[in-house]
């Protein structure tokens, strides 16, 4: 059904025999709290990328609810629930572990005169200020987060084309692609993201400006970057998602310092390392593996820590010192860009600095190494290296097989190597001689 909103513009709705979202498919918890608004007198519907993902077949991480009641209205009809936020007030209506996040719905307009104001960086800033349903809409980034589930009549009502986007698979912004972007470079993260969890293409119009204005990403808070990068890199599909960021030029402002290395890389080799780590990553999401960053983290920099320190050792310092210093210098240039946390980094340095005891092999060391809380990251970093050329494949074979070893076995295995004897011709004595000699 077509209808027209109060500005003349044509909003479609699609019945429930229209569309295949159940409500068997939506969490217990949203379907409370959407019931429970609606009861108490408010609008409310689902909203963003549930809606998106439930059209698609997938099963959404969360799921968003937007309504016309201010926070403060949430929060009297819910007692589970916490306000959030300065800029823009969320509330949060907790169930045990499970959160639904209530947004009331965001005006296009300010409260102030300087609705637009333009950072000195090229960003335009703007306040949150609560309006209706259709501005709500063109306050969404891409046409298909803009479709609404309504409880109402169980229908998705479409304000701006997303669903026909959804049907072609095209990923397209609302509204002037240059504007959106420069009003949160982030948006240029979550175009790749989505353009490669969803299979869409780009729209033209989104994916040009790309190119021109991906440096406005180094005004973005390091602090905020560091969750988009964990969205990108551990989604399950991180190879394409590096991919398609090396070729827009997002990648080198994330990681400044890797992409360097892979411009002037050596026989292709970080590239390869870089990719493989990400490949290895992503069959453990399919797989239903856990994974942890600070080792992806560790592959994205290695090569600049092994470079620096190589460095360091040619101008005489000992091996150890030199790559404990690379890592402290790698690590500080990297959270100006994506603040990293202590617990990430400190787990990055161990892994790289166990890379150096993996030669030592003989005594007690080997069995020291094997009880250390990060080996096992440690040796899966060694059988990356070692699959890609950067490391012998001797010695992680000798590792592979140390591990799984009787205990007698593994005695042999530290042993160390005997010392050749010399031989020392022994003078034959003539006694008889001697005697008569004497």
């Amino acid at each position: 059904m077509v209808t027209e909103n109060n500005k003349g513009n044509s909003v479609r709705v699609y019945s429930r025999s229209e569309h295949n979202i159940s409500r068997s498919q939506i969490s217990e918890n949203a379907l409370k709290v959407l019931y429970r608004l609606k009861k108490s007198g408010y609008e409310a519907y689902l909203v963003g990328g549930c809606v998106r993902d439930l059209l698609l077949g997938f099963e959404p991480k969360d799921f968003d609810v937007a309504t016309d009641a201010s926070p403060e209205e949430v929060r009297n009809v819910f007692r589970n629930c916490r306000l959030i936020g300065r800029r823009f007030r969320l509330a949060h209506v907790h169930f045990g572990r499970e959160i639904i996040e209530v947004a009331t719905f965001r005006s296009s307009e300010s409260g102030n005169d300087d609705d637009q104001r333009v950072h000195k960086d090229g960003r335009l800033l703007r306040d949150n200020v609560f309006g209706n349903i259709e501005e709500d809409v063109i306050r969404r980034d891409f046409t298909v987060n803009a479709l609404y589930y309504n409880i109402r009549d169980f229908s998705v009502v479409d304000f701006i084309g997303g669903m026909e986007d959804h049907s072609a698979g095209v990923l397209k912004l609302i509204g002037d692609p240059v504007t959106r972007y420069k009003e949160d470079p982030v948006r240029m993260l979550r175009a790749v993201r989505f353009s490669v969890k969803l299979g869409f293409s780009l729209d033209p119009s989104c994916e040009k400006p790309l190119f021109e204005l991906a440096p406005l990403l180094a005004a973005i808070p390091a602090a905020r970057l560091y969750d988009e990068a964990l969205k990108l890199f551990l989604s399950g599909k991180g190879l394409q998602t590096f991919e398609m960021l090396r070729h827009y030029g997002l990648f080198s402002i994330l990681f400044p310092q890797s992409d360097q290395c892979l411009e002037i890389e050596d026989h292709d080799f970080p590239r390869i390392f870089i990719a493989r780590a990400l490949e290895n990553s992503d069959q453990r999401i399919s797989e239903g593996k856990s994974v942890t960053p600070y080792f992806l983290l560790s592959a994205f920099l290695w090569e600049s820590v092994q470079s620096l320190a190589k460095d360091k050792e040619r101008q005489g310092e000992e091996e150890g010192v030199a790559y404990q210093y690379a890592a402290s210098e790698v690590l500080s240039i990297q959270v100006k860009s994506i603040s990293l946390p202590k617990r990430i980094t400190q787990s990055m340095r161990e892994v790289w600095m166990l890379q150096l005891r993996f030669n030592r092999r003989v005594g007690v060391k080997p069995y020291r190494l094997l009880s250390h809380p990060r080996f096992r990251a440690a040796y899966d970093f060694l059988l990356l290296r070692s699959e890609t050329g950067g490391a012998e494949e001797e010695l992680a074979a000798w590792w592979t097989k140390f591990q799984d070893a009787s205990e007698a076995e593994q005695k042999k295995m530290t042993r160390p190597p005997r010392k050749k004897k010399k031989k020392v011709m022994a003078r034959k004595v003539d006694s008889t001689n001697n005697s008569a000699n004497g």
